[in-house]
C-alpha cells in the first residue's frame, strides 16, 4: 500500500518508532491487522487506510486518501457523524467507542450499506490532531441474532401453542371423566338403590354387599372427582380464577392439613383463558412443592392484579435452603421449570427468595397488556 502525501504528513507526526531488527514498524501492524483502521486529520480527511478497510469499503487507498471521510458514511447518517467527530475532538479525551453499543452504519463503494461497530482514538502531533477510527463489521454477526432471534420467537410460538393443547386436551379430559363416567357412577348408585328396594329384608348378606358396593362407588367419585379437578378444575371455566383458587387452597388444606391464608382480589376485569391458566397452574405447582418439600406448617397466598398487571405471592415458613442449593435443583425440578416457562410466554417474572429454615417465598409478575389477545 503506498504512501500517498496525506498519509506521509501523518507518519511524519506520529508513526516513528525506535526500531529494532524484531520490531515490526507501526504501519506493518496497521497493514496486517485483520479489522479495518481509517485515520483522518482535523478536517476529517482521510490520511491513512489500511488493506483491512479496503477490503471492507471496497475502495482503494489511492481512492480513498485525501477524501472525506463522509464517502464511507450513508447520506442520512453524515451531519450527524461528523458533528459527533467535531465534539470528540474537541474533547481531548483520548479514545471512545462510537455509538453507545448502538450499531452504525457504513457504506461501501458499490453503495451497499452495512452495520459496524467503532471506536476512535486522538492523538496531538506536531503537525496537528489525528483521529483514528476502529471498526468492525458485524453484518454476520447481526444476521446469526436475526436468526436466532426467529428461532426463539418460533419456539416460543411452539410452547405455547403446545400449552394450550395441553390445556385443552386437560379440559375435554376432565370433561369426560366428569359427565360420562360420573354420570355412569351416578346410575350404579341409583340401580343399587332400587336392587336394594326389592331384596328380601332378611338377606343381610345380600344387603352388605350393597353396602360395600356403595361404598366403593362412593370412593370411586372421589377419586374421579380429584383426578378431574388435578387435569383442569372445571369451575376455572364456568366461575373464574378466584373461585379456581379458593378451591384449589381448600383442597390442599384437607389433603395434607397445612393452614393457607388465602387473598385474592383481581378486581373487575376479566382475565382471559391463557392469563388465568397461567396463574392458577403457577399455584397448584407452589402447593404441590410446599407438600413435597418444605416440611410447613403455614402458607401465605396472595393474588392481586392492577390496571396493568397481576402479581401471585405464595409463602411458607417450611425449611428453606439455601440460594446456592436452589440454584443446583433447580434444573432437575421440572415442575418449576414449566412454571417459569408458563410465565415466560406471558413475558412475566418468576423470583424465589429462600433461607435454610427460613422458608420460601414464590412471586410471579405478569403484565396484562397481552391478556386481552391471549
Amino acid at each position: 500500500m503506498p504512501i500517498g502525501p496525506f498519509r506521509a504528513q501523518a507518519c511524519l507526526g506520529w508513526c516513528k518508532l525506535k526500531h529494532s531488527p524484531t520490531l515490526p514498524s507501526l504501519l506493518d501492524i496497521i497493514r496486517s491487522a485483520p479489522e479495518p483502521i481509517i485515520t483522518i486529520d482535523s478536517t476529517q480527511r482521510i490520511v491513512m487506510f489500511n488493506p483491512a478497510a479496503e477490503k471492507v469499503f471496497l475502495y482503494d487507498a489511492e481512492r480513498a486518501i485525501g477524501a472525506n471521510l463522509g464517502m464511507l458514511i450513508p447520506v442520512r447518517f453524515r451531519k450527524v457523524h461528523a458533528e459527533y467527530v467535531a465534539r470528540f475532538q474537541s474533547t481531548g479525551i483520548s479514545k471512545r467507542s462510537m455509538g453507545a453499543g448502538v450499531p452504525l452504519w457504513g457504506l461501501k463503494a458499490n453503495g451497499e450499506e452495512f452495520p459496524m461497530e467503532a471506536s476512535i482514538s486522538q492523538v496531538k502531533t506536531p503537525s496537528g490532531v489525528y483521529l483514528s477510527v476502529f471498526l468492525r463489521d458485524i453484518t454476520e454477526r447481526q444476521q446469526v441474532d436475526q436468526a436466532l432471534r426467529a428461532s426463539r420467537d418460533e419456539l416460543t410460538r411452539l410452547s405455547n401453542a403446545l400449552l394450550r393443547e395441553r390445556e385443552q386436551e386437560k379440559r375435554h379430559i376432565a370433561r369426560e371423566l366428569h359427565d360420562d363416567i360420573g354420570q355412569s357412577l351416578t346410575a350404579l348408585t341409583m340401580e343399587l338403590s332400587q336392587l336394594e328396594a326389592a331384596l328380601d329384608p332378611r338377606s343381610a348378606g345380600a344387603s352388605g354387599h350393597i353396602g360395600a358396593m356403595r361404598n366403593l362407588i362412593k370412593s370411586s367419585f372421589t377419586s374421579l372427582r380429584r383426578i378431574a379437578s388435578d387435569l383442569r378444575p372445571i369451575m376455572l371455566d364456568d366461575l373464574g380464577l378466584p373461585a379456581a383458587v379458593e378451591w384449589l387452597a381448600s383442597d390442599f388444606i384437607s389433603r395434607y392439613g397445612i393452614d393457607v391464608k388465602i387473598h385474592v382480589d383481581i378486581g373487575q376485569r376479566k382475565l382471559s383463558t391463557l392469563m388465568s391458566t397461567t396463574l392458577f397452574r403457577v399455584t397448584q405447582e407452589a402447593l404441590t412443592n410446599i407438600a413435597k418439600h418444605a416440611h410447613a406448617t403455614n402458607v401465605l397466598l396472595d393474588l392481586y392484579c392492577s390496571e396493568t398487571q397481576c402479581t401471585l405471592t405464595v409463602q411458607d415458613n417450611g425449611v428453606g435452603t439455601t440460594p446456592e442449593h436452589l440454584a443446583k435443583a433447580l434444573p432437575k425440578r421440572l415442575g418449576l421449570l414449566g412454571m417459569r416457562e408458563r410465565v415466560r410466554l406471558l413475558n412475566g417474572s418468576v423470583a424465589i427468595h429462600t433461607c435454610a429454615n427460613r422458608g420460601l417465598r414464590l412471586e410471579v409478575i405478569v403484565p396484562l397488556e397481552q391478556s386481552d389477545s391471549s
